[in-house]
């Protein structure tokens, strides 16, 4: 892909991939700025009706305007190509800091969990849910501040869609036991996902873990987490 979109945005380099979109950076030429660009795959492009729902959550996610939010600038088509344009941030992901350099301080843990509690509370204030809050979602920028991204796409990604491109497995670590039981999510099944990273970030694991996405679902709704103290001595009861 090395062209421009709508005659404005050019694509430099793909920077990653889920199971919904392919993520390019990408230079605003109207603008002059660098941006992130998210195209939707072409099965996804291809179904009308999952293209308008993507849409209606990509404007009304536009609406947040946060310093730990991710800034939706635009939403667009060109011929076949859906996109969504955003912010760009330059950074990790926090699943990467995890891997690398979990378990952090409580210190660190708490400033982080602070910023992450700071863009779900402005979210919600505006009735919009995330629904997919995991650390893959959750970028860090050089300087520790936090952004986080895809708010109310995993709304737009009906459940079949989920499963058929292996996301849930990726997300089935930080799901709600709502959300596990398949019945409505509400705002605080965000509140749960933030405890898991928090625990993951305490830890360098998470809660619940097994070999199938059906076996941590069901551990959500009947097991008790290890208190994070048992495997972290370096975490205070506070």
């Amino acid at each position: 892909l090395s062209k421009i979109l709508s005659n404005r945005y050019e694509i430099i380099d793909k920077i990653g991939s889920g199971g919904m979109a392919i993520v390019y950076k990408a230079k605003d030429l109207l603008l002059n700025r660098i941006v992130t660009i998210k195209i939707l795959r072409e099965q996804f492009a291809a179904d009308e009706e999952f293209v308008r729902r993507f849409r209606r959550e990509a404007q009304s996610a536009a609406s947040l305007s946060h310093t730990n939010i991710v800034s939706i600038y635009d939403v667009g088509k060109d011929g076949d190509t859906e996109y969504i344009v955003m912010e760009y941030v330059e950074g990790q992901n926090l699943k990467d800091i995890i891997r690398n350099y979990a378990p952090l301080s409580s210190d660190l843990t708490v400033e982080l969990g602070i910023q992450i509690a700071e863009a779900i509370r402005h979210a919600h204030e505006h009735h919009i849910i995330h629904r997919d809050i995991k650390p893959h979602n959750i970028l860090v920028t050089e300087d520790g501040r936090i952004k986080v991204t895809d708010f109310g796409i995993a709304r737009a990604v009906s459940a079949a869609t989920m499963t058929h491109t292996g996301d849930i497995v990726g997300s089935v670590h930080y799901l709600s036991p709502e959300q596990a039981r398949g019945v409505q999510t509400n705002e605080q099944s965000d509140v749960y996902s933030l405890g898991i990273i928090l625990y993951e970030l305490l830890t360098g694991k998470v809660p619940y873990d097994g070999e199938t996405p059906i076996s941590i679902a069901l551990k959500h709704l009947q097991e008790q987490a290890v208190p994070p103290s048992k495997l972290n001595p370096r975490v205070s009861p506070a």
